[in-house]
């Protein structure tokens, strides 16, 4: 068995404060440092694309939307689990990159859309088929029966958070 960074911790705390039960330090360090190493991994491919995380995030999910690729900024908000002035800010650079643009709302005079551009259209295809390249590479060190153990494993812990 391979040992890692956080075995360490857990090795000192047991050393220092036997009495307690750190094994969720475990779970959550590992948690927490995979997270860290996983957004370096992502970001790396956004960047070839001129690219934050964040600014993925909207491309992919105007993309995934379907035609005609376009979605109110509260609908994209609450999606991407964020606030309305960091979606704000997201829309403002990838409309200054000519990705998006702002649209009449045709269902509501006072609202606008936000619509994928031909431009932004032919980047996030081409960006998500690295991300998914390099997800698939990222993952390469777990045998396909691992995987499906921590996805419903991961499933489970995500839907405690957010029933």
């Amino acid at each position: 068995m391979e040992f890692d960074p956080v075995d360490k911790i857990l090795a000192q705390w047991q050393q220092e404060r036997p009495d307690l039960d750190v094994s969720p330090m475990g779970i959550i360090g590992r948690v927490t440092r995979l997270a860290r190493h996983l957004e370096q991994a992502l970001q790396e491919t956004f960047s070839e694309f001129g690219l934050t995380a964040g600014e993925f995030d909207v491309l992919a999910t105007l993309r995934r939307s379907g035609r005609p690729y376009q979605l109110s900024p509260t609908e994209l908000f609450n999606t991407l689990m964020v606030s309305s002035g960091t979606m704000t800010h997201r829309i403002d650079r990838l409309e200054q990159a000519e990705l998006v643009q702002r649209i009449p709302d045709p269902s509501d005079r006072r609202g606008t859309q936000i619509k994928l551009t031909d431009k932004g259209f032919d980047v996030i295809e081409k960006a998500v088929e690295a991300h998914v390249n390099n997800e698939h590479r990222i993952l390469n060190g777990l045998e396909v029966s691992e995987r499906e153990v921590l996805i419903q494993l991961l499933r489970k812990f995500l839907v405690s958070f957010e029933k």
